[in-house]
Order: C-alpha cells, then structure tokens, then sequence
C-alpha cells in the first residue's frame, strides 16, 4: 500500500466541490422540514384534533417516504459512477429502469398508506383520532408514486453533480404548499373544509406539480442532452432493476432502522408525560433542524466518492470520501457549539412553561453531545454509498441501533430512572457505536481496494473493484 500524503491543493478542491455540491441539498432537506412545519401551523391553527390527526399522520407517513427514499438513493452512486468512466449514453437505460422501480414501490407505498389502519391501535393512536389520519393518509397516499419518481429524478440530476434543481423545485414545492394547504384544509375557492384530509390532498398535489416541473426541466436542459434518458421505451428489465434493488434495499432498511429508533424513543418517552413529550419534541426538533446540514454533505459525498470510483481514481476516493467526513465533522462542531452556548434560549423559543423549558434544555446537551458521532456516521455512510457498498453498512446500523441504542436508552430510562434522558443517552450510544463501525469500514475499504474503470459499454457493472496491489493505479 501506497503512503498516502495529502496534497493541500487538492484538499481544497475537494473540500469546495463538495461545499458547492452539499449547499443546494442542505436547502432541498430543509424545505422537506419546512413542509412538516407548514403542516403543523395549518392544522394547529384548525383545530387542537386536527393538529393531532396530522401529526400521527405524518409519523406513519415518514416511514413511506424514508422507504420510497431509500430505494431511490441506488440511482445517485449509478449515475455518479457512469458519468465518472465516461459513459453517459449508458445513464438512459439505468434511468430508465430506475423509474419502473420508482412506479413499483410508489404502488406498493400507495396501497400500504391506505391499508394502515390496523396499525393504528397497536401503535397506540387514540381512538378519536384514528379516523382522520386514516383519511389524511387516505389522502396523501396518492401522492406516493410522484414521490418515488421525483427522487428519481433527483437521483439522476444529483448524480450528475448538478444538485441546484434540487433546492429549487423543493422549494418551489415549500411556496406552493402554503396556498394550497389552506385552500384544501380550509374550503376556500368554492370547495367544502377538508381538515385532515385537505391537508393529505394538498401534499399529495404538490408531489406532482414538483415531479411534472422537474421531468420538463430534465427533458429541456441541455444539461440533460446526450443522456438518451427517453431515446427507447423498454419494458421492465428484471436484472437491472434487482441490481438496483441490490444497492437500495439495504440503504431503506437502514432509514427504517433509524427512523423506526426515533418513532421508538418517541412512543417510549410519552409514557412519561405531556411535559417531558413536549421537552422531547423540542430538542428532537431541533436536532432534526441541525442535522440538515450533515445528511446534505453526505448525499454530496456520495456523488464524489461515485465519481471518483467511476474514474478508477483511488486517491479520489479516498480524498472525496475523508475531505467530505473532516467537513461534515466541522459543521458538527458548530452546532454543537450552539446547543452547549444556548440551551434555555433555544428551548424558550418553543415554549414558556418553565419545566419544559429545563427538560428540553437538558436534552439539548445530549443532543449537542452526540452532534459529533451524528455527523461522522451519517458521512460515512454517504461516502460507502459511493462505493456502493450498502449491505455491511446496513447490518451495522441494525446492531448500532437496535442491539446498542434502544435497549441501553430503555434500560437508562425505565431501569435506573433517569427517564429522557436516558432515551437520550441511549440515542448517544446507538449513534456512537454506528459511526465508529461506518468510519472503520470506509476507511479500510478505501484502502484495500482499487476501482478499475470499465469500458465495455453494454456492461451493466460500472466500476469493479478489485484486491489493492494488483493494479498501480494510484498517482
């Protein structure tokens, strides 16, 4: 193996396209948050049930869309890696492909989201409830193949390394939202108050709008010429689309694994009372907030390490993969920073009540604690994205979580009274133990294999990689 020497000049490239990359999805992802924001200030402003209805709603509603999601983010690292060797006339057909998956699994996430009802009890909504989240998930489900199909097109886009359609169409969908909420939630134009259901439809309206904007500007740019994206209309090709499935099946599961530790903690947590819930959501809020701006660098890190393996650049993956880590790291640094320096005056932003005020802040030293840990597992697995390298990432999420996480927070918590805090600390174990694992694997990955570049164009194989030593392809 190779010493492998920084060269300052070409950190600092690596460090600006990735920035430059990184910006515009950091804005996309906070345009994803303001949407629940706007969902809430809508319906609170309903009613108190409303409010209620939606917010249950919303919960299920994440687990639908970190799947959709998550299946889709096999398109980015496809796409990276192609346009890295050189062959963009092989983009279309995955394209191609990556839309039947996308029309498939919104299908399946539309039937899931009207047959969710059964879940309602086990998971504990209160029976007056339970009526209008099953119609404002009614509502939304239709919504669910535009979902899968846009992040198609976001995966696409994303993978060519041209991330500012992104930010504008989800903010563009952010503007459109507002209106049409009110006009579906409330009855305005003629039409009768929806209340839960208006606020389903609205959401589900948007999906379009957003997916038919973004498939025009793909078709008109010319930054989308030569791709050959609708040169031929084929149907679904099995292998390609199980070799999709092979890269974002483990990426989904390891969404679920995560969101499914939050929804936990938070069904965990309302076993202690309103105010230690209330406590809980405005410190989870605002982590959610802050960590925006780690998962935006890691969908960025993903396109670069891609780029970098399509290439057969192993120093640029190694450079793409630890530059964007080192980043992600200090953006890390200053939020924790702000939640150690501002704890009260945040958590009083929310609230006045007093005890929620001192709760939230407790949680937010937690929160700022595991800011670090956060911010390496999350980068991490964008760079083992790049490599698409996705089932031992997605085993150690389950363990990270699930075996560590969960069980050390409950125990914490319910065991030796230390109650949200102790799901907090649980939170700081869980995530701890992933990014130790997630950093270890990319760091030996990246130094015990080689990329060789392929060039048979009708191999559906992008990059292959291969034992470090076997080929002098460093620099």
């Amino acid at each position: 193996m190779n010493t492998f020497r920084p060269d300052r000049a070409r950190v600092a490239h690596e460090l600006a396209a990735t920035v430059r990359l990184a910006l515009p999805l950091v804005a996309a992802q906070l345009a994803a948050i303001g949407s629940n924001v706007i969902d809430a200030l809508l319906s609170g402003h309903y009613s108190t049930h409303v409010l209620g209805a939606v917010a249950v709603g919303a919960n299920v509603w994440s687990l639908a869309i970190v799947s959709g999601i998550g299946l889709m983010m096999a398109v980015p690292p496809s796409v990276a890696q192609l346009d890295g060797a050189g062959r963009r006339h092989a983009i279309g057909p995955v394209f191609r492909q990556a839309l039947w998956l996308a029309l498939i699994a919104g299908t399946v996430l539309w039937f899931a989201a009207r047959h969710a009802s059964p879940l309602f009890a086990w998971i504990g909504v209160a029976p007056d409830l339970r009526e209008d989240v099953a119609a404002f998930l009614g509502a939304i489900s239709w919504g669910a193949p535009a979902l899968t199909c846009y992040f198609t097109l976001r995966g696409l886009s994303e993978g060519l390394s041209l991330t500012r359609p992104s930010m504008f169409f989800s903010l563009g969908g952010l503007v459109l939202l507002v209106p049409l909420g009110y006009v579906f939630m409330y009855g305005k134009l003629g039409l009768p108050p929806q209340g839960a259901r208006g606020c389903g439809m609205a959401t589900a309206l948007v999906l379009w709008l957003e997916l038919i904007a973004f498939a025009i500007y793909v078709l008109r740019h010319r930054n989308y010429r030569g791709l050959g994206l609708l040169d031929h209309f084929e149907g679904p090709d099995w292998r390609r689309i199980g070799e999709l499935l092979h890269v974002g099946v483990p990426m989904a599961v390891s969404l679920l694994a995560e969101a499914g530790l939050f929804v936990a903690v938070a069904l965990g947590i309302s076993r202690l009372g309103d105010e230690v819930v209330a406590s809980h959501q405005v410190a989870l809020n605002v982590a959610s907030l802050f960590f925006m701006i780690p998962l935006g660098l890691a969908m960025a890190i993903t396109v670069r390490v891609g780029n970098a393996v399509g290439r057969g650049d192993a120093r640029g993956v190694r450079y793409a993969g630890f530059c964007g880590i080192g980043l992600s790291l200090v953006t890390q640094l200053v939020s924790a920073a702000v939640m150690f320096g501002l704890p009260h005056w945040i958590a009083g932003l929310y609230t006045h009540e007093a005890k929620v005020v001192d709760l939230a802040a407790q949680l937010l030293l937690l929160a700022g604690v595991f800011q670090f840990s956060d911010g390496i597992q999350v980068a991490s697995n964008g760079a083992l994205r790049g490599l698409k390298d996705t089932r031992v990432p997605m085993a150690i999420t389950l363990f990270a979580y699930w075996v560590v996480g969960m069980p050390t927070g409950w125990w914490l918590a319910f065991h030796q009274g230390l109650g949200a805090r102790g799901m907090w600390m649980g939170l700081i174990a869980g995530l701890s133990v992933s990014a130790v694992m997630l950093f270890t694997r990319f760091w030996l990955s990246a130094w015990r294999q080689r990329w060789v570049k392929t060039t048979q164009p009708d191999d559906p194989h992008m990059t292959a990689p291969v034992q470090a030593g076997t080929l002098p392809i460093d620099p």
